[in-house]
């Protein structure tokens, strides 16, 4: 994927929830302050109606429940 500034992006992320699987790489957003920033992910469990993601796949306290979506929806105040 072009990174808008000519250059590849190094991560290759799932947009497509009905295909979501644990340890897909996703781009989640957050709401409030942060809204405006992209997040990186690893998805840890998939659920029918959320998932739960990490920003650091081995570190058990970055596990935040997001919405299942193309890009994952997590409230600021669940940010790890």
């Amino acid at each position: 994927m072009d990174t808008g500034s000519g250059e590849a992006c190094p991560f290759t992320f799932n947009f497509d929830p009905a295909t979501f699987k644990v340890g897909d790489s996703v781009s989640y957003r957050v709401t409030g302050s942060l809204a405006d920033f992209p997040f990186m992910g690893v998805l840890t469990e998939v659920h029918e109606d959320h998932v739960i993601l990490a920003s650091d796949p081995d570190d058990p306290k970055s596990r935040m429940r997001a919405t299942r979506e193309s890009r994952p929806v997590v409230a600021e105040a669940d940010i790890c």
